[in-house]
């Protein structure tokens, strides 16, 4: 487990995004994603300008499009939800190709879509172009508690581990005839969740134990050195929250005068 580890959403490039410093783009990606939580659910210009914004920067980082989407499927239960709004909220309706919808429920579904998306999409980015040893150190460095950093390093290396352990156990329960059709026929599911529930354990106690026995203090080694953020890292990082910001100024402004109009 010494060597090297990537994970399955970084993209390796070399454009100006991957090569700024972990906790600044950390800073940028929760300004950004907490300006779009925040705006108002009707508030379309914002939307319509975060989604160039981060549009831009994929294109910048070099990080394909078809990589975005393919991940943004786990946000597939929220918009699920969210198309479900405009049937079941109440007050005023609109027929829309002859189906009466909610108006209430339609901007609740916009709100709720554009603020998952738009939010996936910028933590998507953040990973895309910042390798998880960087990014867990860009995290102490805004002074995440190095335990929290600790652990999720550790899940994160010995992921593929219990992913294989679980491989291995589907293989040798399909080779002994096994296949759950029914939901009375998930008792040797469970069982098999537990014990690998226990051998987990029990690969975290010994490998604490060697960690200790080489001398682990509580902190991990700092494999990578690190060069300071410079003022035009944070220039060109905090350019993206900017620009949103921007957006929902100027959607508040056409806002407002529309609704003195």
């Amino acid at each position: 487990m010494g060597a090297g580890h990537t994970h399955p959403l970084h993209v390796h490039e070399h454009s100006r995004t991957h090569h700024l410093p972990a906790h600044v783009k950390v800073v940028a990606t929760l300004t950004t994603a907490g300006l779009v939580a925040t705006a108002p659910r009707d508030d379309v210009i914002a939307f319509a300008g975060a989604a160039v914004v981060l549009a831009a920067v994929a294109r910048a980082s070099r990080v394909p499009g078809r990589f975005l989407v393919s991940r943004l499927a786990v946000t597939a239960p929220f918009l699920i939800a969210a198309l479900l709004l405009p049937f079941v909220a109440s007050g005023p309706r609109v027929d829309v190709v002859g189906v009466p919808l909610a108006v209430e429920g339609l901007w609740g579904a916009l709100g709720l879509v554009s603020r998952t998306l738009l939010g996936a999409t910028a933590s998507l980015l953040l990973v895309a172009t910042t390798e998880v040893p960087a990014l867990l150190r860009g995290l102490e460095r805004l002074r995440v508690p190095p335990v929290l950093t600790q652990i999720a390093a550790t899940m994160l290396r010995y992921l593929e581990v219990i992913v294989g352990e679980v491989g291995r156990q589907r293989r040798a329960m399909t080779a002994r005839g096994y296949d759950p059709r029914w939901l009375w026929q998930l008792g040797p599911l469970t069982a098999g969740l537990g014990v690998l529930f226990v051998r987990a354990y029990e690969r975290g106690e010994r490998v604490h134990a060697a960690m200790l026995a080489r001398g682990f203090t509580g902190r991990m080694p700092v494999l990578v050195a690190e060069r300071p953020a410079t003022a035009a890292d944070w220039a060109v990082a905090m350019a993206v929250p900017g620009l949103v910001a921007v957006a929902r100024t100027v959607g508040a402004v056409v806002g407002g005068a529309e609704a003195w109009a």
